[in-house]
């Protein structure tokens, strides 16, 4: 069996997930990981997938998604990882304040200074305040403190709030 990553990008609609998903199981495909999500009124979807269709034929289905220009797909095979556990901890991070250039890269660098690993991140701009929360695993022997007190400082910087606790431990 291959794996594929799927992406679909472009102006929403409803349906698109529907069809998506159709064309995809239509192929014996079995959806494995997906996120999809609006950004700023366009659609955007990633899927990974496993099963024997290969790259063309996938894209071969999935064109009718494509005719009238306003989506964009996708399709390349990706090797197969082994799914990582993480021996550190868990933890959730929350950003929010004003909107400004830098905010994202500016946090993730205290993150990936220790390092730590974002494992998802999302970001939303209502109006003038800006929102970030990402799902974040610490290595194990992190010094939590610090890493808080580098937020923190990195936040004064910015002008935005910051928090950081831990993950709940219940897996989806």
């Amino acid at each position: 069996m291959t794996l594929h990553a799927i992406t679909v990008l472009g102006h929403d609609r409803p349906g698109i997930i529907a069809e998506t998903t159709d064309k995809l199981a239509g192929l014996g495909l079995n959806l494995e990981d997906s996120t999809m999500t609006l950004l700023r009124g366009h659609f955007a979807m990633m899927l990974i997938c496993e099963g024997a269709a290969v790259d063309s034929e996938i894209e071969a289905a999935l064109a009718p998604l494509t005719a009238d220009g306003s989506l964009t797909v996708t399709v390349r095979e990706v090797p197969a990882e082994q799914a990582t556990t993480a021996d550190g901890s868990s933890w959730i991070l929350s950003v929010h304040g004003g909107d400004r250039p830098g905010i994202v890269s500016a946090v993730v660098a205290v993150i990936a200074g220790v390092g730590g690993n974002i494992t998802d991140l999302t970001t939303r701009l209502a109006g003038d305040l800006y929102l970030l929360v990402a799902e974040v695993d610490l290595p194990p022997g992190a010094d939590v403190d610090a890493v808080e007190r580098d937020l923190a400082a990195v936040a004064a910087d910015l002008g935005v709030g910051v928090t950081l606790r831990a993950a709940e431990t219940d897996e989806l």
